[in-house]
């Protein structure tokens, strides 16, 4: 358990110093305090509040607003998410998490933030930001890594390369999921139906969600360089397979004739011409390798080779 009081900074209280004063909080629980102590909090819940829904999401209540965080990992996109609940009203929210993603999160605003003007509403700007905070940078780098392939596969270096695009194109998909829920949540905040946050405050959400739309604006974009990428190697796969069948046209080419001399030669009539002949043998040696190569000569002046 770990509870903090909104002043300059995030002050760390025990809980029973959290309900004796009279300022907006931030509390991180887990599921087994949360269901010994949420009487306390006097929230006015009126739904179970799912940890673990895989999404994320608010839902509106009589007077409280819950839901749940799911947030990728971004050293592994396409692991399972980081998830964790949250309740809040208008005196302050409660973190609900198994595990510790949540408080490691407040624990960076405590230790990076001060306010002049501390609010409810500038730490949820604060918090979701957090979320997304390096995220521009991994779009710049998935963009210059497409580019690096990019000019690789132009190369001829094909190896491997469709697993990269398929597993980049998986964590864009991931992410754009990501902000899209996330996107929903802001424009719930923006809303704010149960009237928690102050009018001149609900800027904070709208800056958020425009940054979050501008971020899928990105991850649009560079999916769709993943798709230029993908053509590419198709393009470049389908040159070396065209080459590949020339060549093998080629080389089949250049045996016809001397599989025409082989079988002629091979048959055994008794008048057949050069048969009786001493030097019959070494001719039709020096005729075949005569012509391989002319026919090597021709294929390779008409670049089939």
């Amino acid at each position: 358990m770990q509870c903090y009081l909104l002043r300059e900074q995030l002050f760390p209280v025990s809980l029973e110093e959290l309900f004796a004063a009279q300022e907006n909080y931030v509390c991180i629980l887990s599921p087994a305090e949360w269901n010994a102590d949420k009487e306390k909090f006097t929230m006015g819940i009126d739904m179970e509040i799912s940890y673990d829904l895989g999404m994320t999401k608010a839902e509106v209540n009589m007077d409280s607003l819950t839901g749940s965080f799911s947030i990728p990992q971004r050293d592994a996109l396409t692991d399972d998410p980081v998830t964790f609940g949250f309740a809040m009203d208008e005196k302050g929210i409660v973190f609900i998490d198994e595990g510790n993603e949540a408080e490691q999160l407040v624990r960076e605003i405590a230790q990076s933030k001060r306010w002049k003007s501390p609010s409810l509403e500038r730490f949820l700007y604060d918090f979701l930001e957090s979320i997304i905070r390096s995220d521009l940078t991994l779009l710049e780098d998935r963009e210059e890594k497409l580019s690096v392939m990019e000019d690789e596969i132009l190369a001829g270096d094909l190896d491997g390369k469709m697993e990269q695009i398929i597993d980049m194109r998986n964590d864009l998909k991931t992410l754009r999921v990501h902000y899209e829920q996330l996107t929903d949540l802001g424009q719930e905040l923006v809303e704010n139906e149960n009237g928690f946050f102050k009018k001149g405050r609900i800027r904070y959400f709208e800056l958020f969600t425009k940054r979050i739309m501008r971020l899928e604006d990105v991850a649009a974009g560079v999916r769709e360089h993943t798709v230029q990428v993908r053509e590419l190697y198709q393009s470049q796969q389908q040159d070396k397979q065209n080459h590949l069948m020339g060549v093998l046209t080629a080389v089949s080419t250049i045996f016809l004739p001397l599989t025409l001399i082989a079988g002629w030669y091979g048959m055994n009539f008794t008048n057949m011409p050069l048969i009786q002949v001493p030097w019959g043998y070494p001719l039709i040696i020096i005729v075949s390798i005569v012509v391989a190569l002319l026919s090597v000569w021709y294929f390779k002046k008409h670049d089939w080779f």
